[in-house]
């Protein structure tokens, strides 16, 4: 006779139970999570989601170990095929691909290789490696036939782990056939290795995914998934691409090592080889892809809102930063064989973090029902959050009003303040560090490169913040909250804008130029709009160092580098912006409040918002006397007497404004002091642009 049994009445650990009324073959309990039975039943799982459930007594707990056991084998197994792919990096960065001469799957026509070249050791070693995965993805195969039904996420991974396990054997063995190993720099071996990158990508995507499966009960939708399924989906296409311009890299580095680093950002023209001439572009995909994977990880977290994506976006985000600077680092120290094997390994864990992120966001319930109202407005089907087009809205604009809809989605009136910097800063460090003046097509390029990437940052702020927006009057009619632009289409208008600006400051001026640029788009996209926005009323503090590095874009490109001055004008408009921006969040303070945005007058109120611009603008005005005392290249003070004179006039006003508002703050008071700060700063960089003197 069945009975009836509490869930807590059982062992927690899995165990096999005969589900009531069905033999012991067609229907098993199988675990106890959640405080619910489950069992499965011919062709899925069955719960007893009140905790109570018909079963017989136990009758076995042999499946309690193995079920426990096969996550922790799935991923050493994973952490295996890392170690294997590694090895292979290690026999190309070594040049010993041709250790067993043309000769597979034998080493030299014998099973155990005879002699002891070096060459010979290395590339024996990296197939017994390989021969050795093979019975172990067999094992995780007939391992998960036996633990789960048919159609489960852990049966098709462990599948898919088999399938590119033996697809790499064959590419492995076509790589020696053909002899494109070792030195060789054929165009069969340039198309090949990217293919054999692809395939490595889906072993360890595969991998992943099996692992990720077997510990947990809900299973990913992988169709169905709307805005998200697509942006995901473009982050996985531009990784991929990212890693065969990687592979390429990494193929040059082994047959063109370069003596310099200039020698691989400059190598083109006639003569070079293409392996080598291609170098120089991965870092500017690098920059581009990790903008459209933060903006992707964005997204992820805005419609999935859950802890557990959240600590996958961070660690997204964590390890491709991670990845980007030990690039550098591989570029500075010209890719010693150590270095490529760290910078994979970081290359593929970001590809796993990826993979689980998208698994996680992907189980969760549908956006809609999971979205968090302080944090994103539940999309619906032509609601402004959707990222849909409303009907044939988009298609009936004119080709005028597309265009000034695109132009709106950079904020082309933020943007004239900073790019207002930049220009003066060129010829401060052209002034101040003895260079020639910068001539007029220099400045017609870096102000199109600066604009082009402010743009992609203000165009990316749009789209995730389209929910605060259409609870704001001031920005309800955004491109991206009336639909005039779709999501998708101002997400790939910013990844255009992105490159083009990497590549336009690069080749106009200087590498340290772009860079710059770039790191203020990510610092506005990632820090400010995706971490602190929502989060802190010191949102503006800390996120508005992203206006701050204009001025060192223009030094940058006129000088490659960047002095203690430059500095020095990325700190004024750092703290410089509180004042600025805290005037302006005072006559919105409704505006915030309704969307939900913890903006210091929201939280904290008028009157401590006013005594915080006090403090800034004191602080904003003792640093701007700092160029009074710091030294030219020529050993002369960096200003003079027409800065000096600027500066005492200047500050006076502001700190008089400031007055005027700590003891009176109504809406006039603030609205004159945000008008003046925009004043403020333009006349300070210009004065220090003019000035020729020397007041000391």
């Amino acid at each position: 006779m069945a009975r009836r049994i509490k869930w807590d009445m059982l062992p927690r650990a899995s165990v096999s139970l005969p589900c009531d009324g069905r033999s012991a073959d067609t229907g098993w309990a199988a675990g106890f999570r959640n405080s619910r039975v489950l069992c499965f039943v011919d062709t899925g799982w069955e719960a007893f989601p009140d905790g109570v459930g018909s079963l017989r007594q136990p009758v076995a707990l042999s499946n309690s170990m193995t079920k426990t056991r096969f996550p922790q084998f799935a991923w050493v197994l994973l952490g295996y095929i890392l170690l294997v792919i590694l090895g292979g990096a290690f026999v190309r960065a070594s040049i010993s691909g041709d250790g067993c001469g043309s000769h597979w799957p034998t080493c030299n026509g014998h099973l155990i290789p005879e002699g002891g070249r070096l060459a010979t050791l290395i590339e024996f070693s990296h197939r017994m490696m390989t021969g050795l995965l093979l019975p172990l993805v067999i094992a995780l195969v007939v391992w998960s036939r036996k633990l789960f039904p048919a159609g489960h996420p852990v049966r098709q991974g462990a599948a898919m782990v088999l399938f590119y396990t033996l697809l790499e054997a064959f590419v492995g063995a076509v790589l020696v056939k053909f002899g494109w190993v070792a030195k060789d720099s054929s165009i069969g071996r340039a198309v090949v290795m990217p293919l054999h990158l692809v395939i490595t990508f889906g072993l360890i995507a595969s991998g992943a995914y099996c692992a990720w499966g077997s510990q947990r009960e809900a299973r990913p939708r992988l169709t169905g998934q709307g805005t998200l399924g697509w942006v995901l989906g473009l982050a996985f296409l531009l990784t991929v691409f990212l890693g065969i311009s990687g592979a390429i890299t990494a193929l040059g580095d082994t047959l063109f090592p370069a003596r310099n680093v200039n020698e691989v950002l400059q190598q083109s023209g006639g003569g070079t080889h293409f392996l080598h001439a291609l170098r120089k572009f991965h870092p500017i995909i690098a920059v581009a892809v990790g903008l459209y994977i933060a903006v992707a990880a964005g997204t992820a977290l805005r419609l999935r809102p859950s802890s557990s994506v959240e600590r996958a976006v961070y660690w997204v985000l964590g390890l491709y930063l991670l990845q980007f600077g030990l690039g550098l680092l591989n570029l500075l120290l010209l890719a010693p064989i150590w270095m490529q094997l760290i910078h994979l390994l970081t290359a593929d864990l970001v590809w796993i973090s990826l993979v689980l992120l998208t698994l996680t966001a992907f189980a969760e319930a549908d956006g809609a029902s999971q979205v968090n109202p302080k944090t994103f407005s539940a999309p619906t089907t032509g609601s402004p959050a959707s990222g849909a087009p409303s009907g044939a809205a988009f298609e009936r604009m004119t080709l005028r009003q597309r265009v000034s809809a695109y132009i709106a989605l950079t904020k082309p009136r933020v943007i004239s303040l900073l790019l207002f910097t930049t220009l003066t800063a060129m010829f401060i460090a052209a002034r101040v560090e003895g260079r020639p003046t910068p001539g007029f097509w220099m400045c017609v390029a870096v102000s199109f490169g600066f604009y082009m990437a402010a743009g992609s940052a203000n165009a990316i702020n749009m789209v995730l913040e389209r929910d605060l927006d259409l609870r704001m009057g001031r920005t309800a009619q955004r491109p991206t909250v009336t639909q005039a632009i779709p999501v998708r289409h101002a997400l790939l208008f910013a990844l255009v804008l992105a490159v083009g600006s990497f590549a336009l400051l690069w080749g106009s001026s200087t590498l340290m130029a772009a860079l710059m640029a770039q790191s203020g788009l990510f610092f506005y996209v990632v820090i400010y709009t995706l971490l602190l926005k929502r989060r802190t009323w010191t949102n503006i503090v800390i996120g508005g160092a992203a206006g701050a590095f204009p001025p060192l874009v223009g030094w940058a490109a006129v000088t490659g580098s960047l002095s203690e001055l430059a500095w020095c004008l990325f700190a004024i408009i750092f703290l410089w912006t509180p004042v600025h921006f805290w005037a302006l969040a005072i006559l919105l303070k409704e505006d915030y409040a309704r969307a939900g945005v913890p903006m210091l007058p929201v939280v904290r109120g008028v009157r401590e918002t006013v005594t915080q611009i006090a403090v800034y603008a004191v602080l904003t005005a003792l640093l701007s006397a700092l160029p009074l005392v710091l030294r030219a290249s020529d050993g002369q003070v960096a200003a003079g007497w027409i800065y000096l004179g600027s500066v005492v006039l200047l500050n006076g006003a502001l700190l008089a404004r400031s007055a005027q508002l700590y003891r009176s703050p109504d809406a006039p008071r603030a609205r004159s002091l945000f008008k003046f700060s925009m004043v403020y700063l333009a006349l300070l960089f210009l004065a220090m642009a003019v000035d020729q003197s020397r007041w000391i």
